[in-house]
């Protein structure tokens, strides 16, 4: 069993292996965090491990797009674990996602852009809230295919387009041709849980997958049964739905 420490930073979104996550950070926990991850030669990755928050909400001073009233008004006095109860491990989801930040900029008021990628899927173990941010103990958790996993990819793809095409609608070009799509079938199933329009209950349910086939499997019919949905509901606006935000902390 490979096991590592790093730094932890909770979200309300679901990081998959290979998927790009633009983080706006400006709580100073996690400036602290960076300014650390800064300290890491250019050459050598600069990884953390990103884990949902079971509720579904992130606890910062802003949401997507709107401020929280109800937050603590200074994000300067929030400590590595305020708004996340008195046993942190429980408020988060077990399986998370190793990210390797490849640009780390600052800016003038301190506050940093993050532009990382999912690298390796992980299990959470304990929480420390000793330091500056939460540090985390992880278990590496490795793919298996699964049977047919290959049979299934290509029933997903096939699936995925016909979802893409009902949510950019029928007079528009699908979001992605069929050359950007990949082969490999563990690709191809954090491709589709990551792009398609589903909550963070399931998004966690498809990441924690036993394996690939498995998460191919739920795919298909998750696909199938909003494809179908989306058709009787022409006036969805779910090409803005297919927009990711940057996700602020």
């Amino acid at each position: 069993m490979t096991t590592a420490r790093l730094p932890l930073f909770p979200l309300n979104a679901v990081l998959f292996p290979g998927l790009v996550l633009p983080l706006n950070v400006f709580e100073e926990r996690y400036r602290a965090m960076m300014r650390e991850l800064l300290k890491t030669d250019e050459d050598e990755p600069r990884r953390f491990a990103v884990v949902a928050i079971r509720d579904g909400r992130e606890t910062a001073p802003t949401a997507v797009g709107m401020p929280d009233a109800t937050a603590t008004p200074d994000p300067a006095d929030r400590g590595p674990a305020d708004g996340f109860g008195p046993d942190p491990v429980q408020t988060f989801h077990r399986v998370g996602c190793v990210a390797d930040a490849a640009k780390i900029r600052e800016r003038a008021d301190g506050s940093y852009e993050v532009l990382a990628t999912g690298t390796t899927r992980v299990r959470l173990l304990s929480v420390d809230a000793s330091g500056p941010y939460l540090t985390a103990e992880f278990e590496e958790l490795d793919e298996d295919a699964g049977d047919e996993a290959g049979a299934l990819a290509e029933g997903v793809l096939r699936a995925f387009r016909s979802y893409q095409k009902r949510l950019a609608g029928a007079s528009e070009r699908s979001l992605t041709t069929g050359a950007d799509l990949p082969d490999d079938p563990s690709v191809v199933s954090y491709l589709v849980a990551a792009a398609a329009v589903l909550d963070i209950p399931t998004k966690q349910r498809l990441l924690q997958a036993p394996d690939t086939a498995t998460r191919l499997r739920e795919e298909l019919t998750l696909l199938r049964s909003e494809t179908a949905v989306i058709r009787h509901l022409p006036s969805l606006p779910a090409v803005d739905l297919t927009r990711a935000p940057t996700h602020p902390n």
